[in-house]
């Protein structure tokens, strides 16, 4: 046997010779193989573990054999006494010796940019690189003929054991640093943050081994707010909450907040406490959940459209309630936590995603980095629904973006039985052409309200309204069954077949769910829901007729609302384009998958830092063609659009011969004329 030996590391498949009795990470790591390791090779985190392969391999000339590697050291032994056994013939790479050729096997969970978030629908990795990184260092007690500061030992062994140097360091540490060395009998573990842009910095440290730090992707919504707390050495989300947006008491939409703001300039204050109370409250609940403490979480990456984007960081939002609408600031924003008083590590840091208009957050730009449509040929539609709907088109040639204000009414506001996504609620409806009858299920029963055994299932909570999925159906199903004309009337005509339908405040109401406290559908309802599923197609019709092009290839629904809502409702009301059903997706929400990858990966940050200075963006309210694109779409489907993939798969209805006037007032009976 030479002094030197071949050792290949899979799935890398890097090679390299090296002297017998090298340790493995060492030989990793001069290679430049992904291998992860916290203690610095002290046999301690365990994180380094490999696996030899076996066998002969031609290919690479090599005869790979077990005995090749030293025999099991006592600091593994330890290891597996101390912690997890290791198992399946399991070394650490840090206490085992190359002996012979090898081929070395580098588990998933033992790579420092593993891949996370897998999404299904394209296949697609993402590389796990956060921008905070963990490192154990010890410290010698100080003396007296060489008396330097705590930090300066703790920078001189970073530079020492890792080649971490003219490291920055974060002013909260020097009022924790004696502490943690005294109670880690002078060991610590050290997080240092590094952007790429700026130099790195020292920002937190606790006593003795951490082996796990956390982040948070949060999507600020106007109605609500959702925290995933995400563990960012594997990438996996460990507690997810959420709750309403306690601004909503200054005004249900974003408009009505901003006008609150320019009515009232103090209130700007109470809106920006509130958002961060709100968020300190999720981050107590999350670390409670999972049994860590707050100062674990030194990350964290915040999405939300630009008013709530405003808001939080305490700008001054007036400026967007009127044309031009001009943000404070459309870059990205990468700052400690605690200047906005969010309760993590006082290291920790928060980034904001870039802005893109007045009306185009960062949530869309989450979303944007989630769906990455410019990475691919067809023509994708991108539509997150909420009070207001972000919507993206485009493909790798071309990417436009824009707001529409929808309001409300897809969450079950303005509507007169409309509630939120609750148990209780009316979620999915289906009205029989023939017979007009009428089953629906609701949120918290698997049944349908015909078959057996409904009553009991929802005996918790009964049925108490109708959600934003529910009212869509039961207005795509009055059109299908002809009780709505495509003018979006209630046909009073409609009285001769069913019961159903009756007289209601100068109008006609539908009846859908016959309890105690009536389920209806009043006229007004179907003006709501026009007047949102208008507002959006207008963005739609807009962002096509820049980009240009007659038609989409695939429409993705994001958001909690796009989730539950049915693709072929959606297209019969006219909320989306006519596309292929089966080119029609739900992708959840998409705005905090690209929070999380924005959280986990550096290479994600720039990438959508680059795509967000490359889109397009239309100011909705002053587009000169909006008002007419709205006006047509308040018909349904579409006053114009022929819908053609949805008819081939749905019947038309015929319109009836009635003689309704056209605002859906009750007919009156007309006097005959005297001679």
């Amino acid at each position: 046997m030479t002094n030197t030996v071949a050792v290949v590391f899979t799935p890398s498949g890097l090679r390299g010779e090296f002297a017998l009795g090298t340790p493995l990470l060492e030989a990793a790591r001069q290679l430049g193989v992904d291998i992860d390791s916290v203690c610095g090779g002290r046999g301690l985190c365990g994180r380094c573990q490999i696996l030899c392969t076996t066998g002969s391999f031609p290919k690479h000339g090599i005869e790979s054999r077990a005995n090749h590697l030293s025999s099991f050291s006592i600091t593994e032994k330890r290891f597996s006494e101390r912690k997890t056994p290791l198992i399946n013939g399991r070394r650490l790479s840090c206490h085992t010796l190359i002996e012979g050729p090898l081929v070395i096997d580098v588990p998933a969970e033992s790579q420092v940019h593993r891949q996370v978030i897998r999404k299904a629908a394209e296949t697609r990795d993402i590389a796990l690189d956060p921008d905070i990184h963990l490192y154990y260092i010890e410290i010698a007690p100080d003396d007296m003929e060489n008396g330097k500061s705590e930090l300066a030992r703790v920078l001189e062994a970073l530079e020492h054991d890792w080649q971490i140097r003219d490291l920055r360091v974060d002013s909260s540490i020097c009022l924790t640093i004696a502490e943690h060395l005294r109670r880690g009998n002078r060991t610590l573990t050290t997080a240092v943050w590094s952007d790429n842009q700026q130099p790195a910095q020292l920002i937190a440290t606790w006593p003795g081994l951490l082996e796990d730090i956390y982040g948070l992707a949060i999507d600020v919504g106007s109605t609500t707010i959702a925290l995933h707390l995400t563990n960012l050495h594997t990438g996996e989300v460990t507690a997810s909450t959420g709750c309403m947006n306690p601004q909503i008491r200054f005004g249900e939409d974003l408009m009505s907040r901003v006008s609150y703001v320019m009515m009232q300039p103090e209130g700007a204050a109470d809106m920006t406490r509130v958002v961060r109370e709100a968020i300190n409250k999720l981050i107590n609940e999350a670390v409670a959940e999972v049994g860590i403490s707050s100062q674990q979480i030194v990350s964290m990456v915040i999405a939300g459209n630009t008013i709530m984007h405003h808001l939080l960081l305490g700008y001054d939002a007036a400026p967007l309630g009127v044309a031009p609408f001009t943000l404070a600031t459309a870059e990205p924003i990468n700052m400690p936590a605690r200047d906005i008083g969010l309760a993590i590590n006082p290291g920790g840091r928060m980034y904001i995603p870039p802005c893109i208009a007045g009306h185009v957050g960062a949530d869309t730009t989450s979303v944007i980095l989630s769906e990455q449509p410019y990475q691919g040929d067809a023509i994708s539609l991108i539509i997150d629904i909420g009070t207001n709907a972000e919507i993206v088109l485009g493909n790798a040639t071309k990417l436009l973006a824009c707001s529409s204000p929808t309001g409300p009414a897809f969450e079950g506001a303005q509507i007169s039985c409309g509630q939120r996504a609750a148990p209780g609620a009316i979620e999915r409806v289906r009205i029989d052409a023939d017979t007009l009858h009428v089953r629906y299920k609701v949120i918290g029963s698997n049944l349908w309200s015909d078959e057996p055994g409904f009553e009991e299932s929802i005996a918790g909570h009964g049925v108490t309204g109708v959600c934003g999925s529910g009212i869509i159906e039961a207005v795509a199903e009055m059109y299908l069954t002809g009780i709505l004309s495509t003018d979006g009337v209630i046909g009073g005509h409609m009285m001769d077949r069913t019961p159903r339908v009756h007289a209601h405040n100068r109008t006609y109401a539908f009846l859908l769910a016959d309890r105690e406290s009536p389920i209806i559908v009043t006229q007004n309802d179907v003006r709501q829901i026009q007047l949102a599923k208008a507002a959006l197609y207008a963005g739609v019709k807009l962002l096509m007729d820049r980009y240009p092009t007659d038609s989409v290839d695939e429409i993705r629904i994001a958001g909690a609302f796009g989730s539950n809502v049915d693709a072929k409702y959606a297209m019969v009301l006219g909320l989306i384009p006519d596309c292929p059903l089966d080119k029609v997706s739900s992708v959840g929400n998409a705005a905090t998958t690209g929070a999380r990858m924005a959280l986990l990966s550096r290479k994600s940050r720039a990438e959508i830092e680059n795509i967000a200075k490359q889109v397009d963006k239309i100011e909705t309210a002053v587009a000169p063609d909006f008002q007419e694109y709205f006006i047509t779409a308040m018909a349904i489907p579409h006053k114009t659009d022929p819908f053609q993939h949805l008819f081939k798969i749905v019947t038309r209805p015929t319109p009836a011969s009635t003689d309704d006037s056209t605002d859906g007032q009750p007919r009156r009976r007309r006097r005959s004329k005297r001679s």
